[in-house]
């Protein structure tokens, strides 16, 4: 952070100070992010986030959750998306490894892993409490 930025917030924080906030210091707030930010944990946290930051993305999740295995012909129905647009969502949920695919015959089926989902949602509610 620039010294003008970091003069502002001090600055910001002064004028809060007298109205209302509680008195921490500059650098006590920026040693707290900078621990959040390093945390391996959150960074986990933002990973699960990322990948559920889509609507067609968390449909997906609901439905394998809900549905169990689902072919890749049966999420486009389930979307109205194109096989490309499904097949685009799947690898972001995959590189989190929430779901895994396997090919039956010249189709592919999605199932969602169970543990790893379990954990990105223990891991959210340890970084929220």
């Amino acid at each position: 952070m620039d010294n003008a930025r970091e003069n502002e917030i001090k600055e910001i924080m002064r004028a809060c100070w007298s109205d209302c906030c509680e008195k921490s210091t500059f650098e006590d707030l920026q040693a707290y992010g900078l621990e959040h930010k390093k945390s391996q944990s959150f960074a986990q946290v933002l990973e699960f986030l990322n990948a559920l930051a889509s609507k067609d993305r968390l449909l997906i999740v609901k439905t394998l959750k809900e549905r169990g295995e689902q072919c890749v012909c049966e999420l486009e129905a389930i979307l109205d998306k194109s096989q490309p647009s499904i097949s685009h969502h799947l690898r972001h949920l995959e590189r989190v490894s929430l779901i895994r695919g396997w090919k039956k015959g010249k189709f592919t089926y999605y199932v969602l892993m169970e543990n790893e989902y379990k954990k990105y949602l223990d891991l959210l509610q340890n970084e929220l409490k």
